[in-house]
């Protein structure tokens, strides 16, 4: 080795130099720290918006912000004037509308009918229609495809005690000649398979079924003059081997759905050919992939249950000429491994934190599903899935969510998450959504629809078409911006998600403001009221704001 280049230890160097170089690398790594963490901070504690109203502009529909029939509220429904009401749920798919009851199957001890001993035909579903008519609301009625309907007016159920002997569990309340109610079960678990379907109900077929969407039509006119709008096809049909059980034990397939689909569709069409047709309204992801019936997806060339339907749907059309599916229509509610979301109180801290990141699972494809459902599944996305198996399977076709529920609606938590739903909706290009487990009118989750439809308390609406609106952080602050075609007004929904004030820039392109912006919030400072605050200045490149925590705001900005 060159004596030239032989290495010399540190110790070799004089001591001062050592030190002053260590202490000059280290001063530098602080500075180099401190600039990297007060960037960090700044983009985490305040992100940036921005709005380009020129950009990606398309149609909000009115109609995602429905609601279920199920629990609704009356003054809510009348003072926002809900746009769609579904009249859904387990115990619809038994309804006889001759004797006006249904049957709860398992959900309640398979127990049916009620105290009416002189039924009208259809009477109770005609007041939920007649109600909706007087809120401008339109109807969704679903028509029961199970091939049983419940037989009796008056209380009965499937798996009486006296009957069926003792079981696994019996309703807390006894019927007037004293039996009970079982639930299916005998006491060591194992199903009661050899009861008669035909104890408490009766067989129904499309012509039973004619009957009734002719009353219908005959009562309220048909769906272009102001009747029944839409039609399902059932409710979650992939739940009847349980939830229907006593008359409809086995899994549901593949060609079952189609084939049923099929003959009470074409019933609806035939009889008020204006009426909208929804399915196939199952029960969720485990189902939009496969029916129940072991090796089914397989037979069908490996295609999921979903798709495979939508095809089905598409073929009938281009057989017979006549469209019987207008809107592709299935059910969702997140899970947490840690928690409960769908249908529950907010709970904990960390319960409330997950709930406001698992609304990324209807749109974000860099987000894993924080559930069992995320561990075995690529990211669901489950908007832009649906809208790919449409525009693949059955171009045309509309998007529809009749059941979901992301819970907490009593408090802020729920009230955030479901108005950042809501914006989903819109920017996503839902067409049809109804709330399952509506709030009341005094509860937060209430409020989350008045940021939209009604933020002034004077019938003040969120725009119509929507446009380009960013967070660089939307897991902390989310905005929505539409266009109101009314009056050209533009308005931004705006949402913390955080426990601290948020103050951001917005920046504007493509809009001329006039004047000063209208801005209503609503926090957990006062629960009871969207509060008007003091106008806001905005220039043609925008404003800045900060925004309270735990609340969402309402900017509408005249346009010039």
């Amino acid at each position: 080795m060159n004596a030239r280049f032989v290495w010399r230890s540190p110790e070799n160097k004089p001591r001062w130099i050592i030190l002053l170089l260590l202490g000059v690398l280290a001063a530098l790594a602080v500075v180099a720290t401190a600039a990297y963490l007060k960037t960090a901070i700044a983009q985490t504690a305040n992100p940036t918006l921005s709005v380009d109203v020129t950009a990606d502009r398309h149609s909000i529909s009115p109609d995602i912000y429905g609601m279920n029939d199920y629990a609704i509220d009356p003054a809510l429904a009348q003072e926002l004037r809900i746009p769609v009401e579904r009249w859904g749920a387990n115990h619809t798919s038994r309804y006889n509308w001759l004797v006006d009851s249904s049957n709860n199957g398992d959900d309640f001890f398979f127990v049916g009918g009620g105290d009416n001993k002189n039924p009208v035909p259809g009477d109770s579903i005609d007041k939920i229609v007649n109600t909706n008519r007087k809120n401008g609301s339109k109807s969704i009625v679903t028509i029961p495809m199970i091939g049983y309907v419940n037989k009796f007016s008056t209380w009965n159920c499937g798996f009486r005690v006296s009957k069926y002997g003792p079981q696994e569990k019996t309703n807390p309340y006894i019927f007037p000649e004293g039996d009970k109610c079982g639930n299916g079960k005998r006491p060591d678990g194992t199903l009661i398979a050899d009861n008669n379907r035909l104890d408490v109900s009766i067989t129904s077929n499309p012509e039973f079924q004619k009957a009734w969407v002719q009353h219908l039509v005959k009562t309220h006119g048909t769906a272009a003059s102001g009747g029944v709008q839409i039609y399902q096809m059932d409710n979650e049909p992939s739940g009847w081997g349980n939830t229907h059980r006593d008359v409809h034990p086995e899994a549901t397939s593949y060609d079952e759905l189609r084939d049923r689909t099929y003959q009470y569709a074409s019933m609806v069409k035939a009889t008020d050919p204006t009426a909208k047709i929804l399915g196939p309204s199952d029960f969720g992801w485990l189902v939009y992939a496969d029916s129940l019936v072991k090796g089914d997806r397989e037979k069908h060339g490996g295609v999921w249950f979903a798709r495979w339907y939508l095809q089905q749907m598409r073929a009938y059309e281009q057989q017979k000429g006549v469209r019987i599916l207008d809107y592709f229509d299935e059910h969702y509610y997140p899970v947490a491994d840690d928690g409960c979301l769908a249908n529950c109180p907010a709970g904990d801290a960390k319960t409330q934190a997950a709930r406001l990141r698992s609304t990324r699972s209807l749109w974000d494809s860099t987000y894993t599903d924080e559930s069992w459902l995320g561990k075995s599944n690529p990211p669901l996305t489950i908007i832009p899935r649906f809208r790919e198996w449409v525009n693949q399977d059955y171009p045309g076709t509309k998007i529809a969510i009749t059941e979901y529920n992301w819970g907490g609606l009593e408090s802020i938590n729920g009230a955030l998450t479901q108005a950042d739903v809501l914006g989903i909706f819109g920017r996503e290009q839902v067409d049809l959504a109804t709330l399952w487990g509506p709030p009341k009118s005094s509860e937060p989750g209430a409020y989350a629809f008045r940021i939209y439809m009604n933020y002034d308390g004077k019938g003040g609406k969120y725009g119509d078409t929507w446009v380009r609106s960013h967070s660089t952080d939307r897991g902390l602050l989310s905005i929505y911006a539409a266009d109101r075609s009314s009056d050209g007004t533009l308005t931004l929904v705006i949402i913390n998600k955080t426990n601290k004030n948020l103050t951001g820039n917005l920046s504007l392109k493509g809009f001329k403001p006039a004047g000063k912006a209208q801005v209503y919030t609503y926090s957990e400072a006062n629960l009871q009221a969207i509060v008007r605050q003091t106008d806001l200045g905005v220039s043609a490149v925008g404003f800045q704001a900060t925004y309270p925590a735990n609340s969402m705001t309402l900017v509408a900005i005249p346009k010039a």
